[in-house]
């Protein structure tokens, strides 16, 4: 049977490591934020740059009236 201090031994290891835990997944979430950011970014690009050459292959409609009119 344990004791009661090494049962709170464990328990401040266990907080020790969850600790350590959260800090490294808090530092991975902050690196994922700066990938997803630099992708918004490229993305805004290309979706701009892809509507610009749209816009230059379109051909112009002309208005003009019918013939009868």
């Amino acid at each position: 049977m344990t004791t009661e201090a090494e049962r709170l031994v464990t328990l401040e290891m266990r907080a020790a490591e969850q600790e350590k835990t959260i800090e490294e997944l808090s530092g991975q979430i902050a690196e994922q934020w700066k990938v997803i950011d630099r992708l918004q970014k490229r993305l805004d690009a290309l979706t701009t740059r892809f509507l610009e050459l749209e816009e230059q292959a379109s051909p112009e409609i002309q208005v003009t009236k019918p013939p009868h009119w």
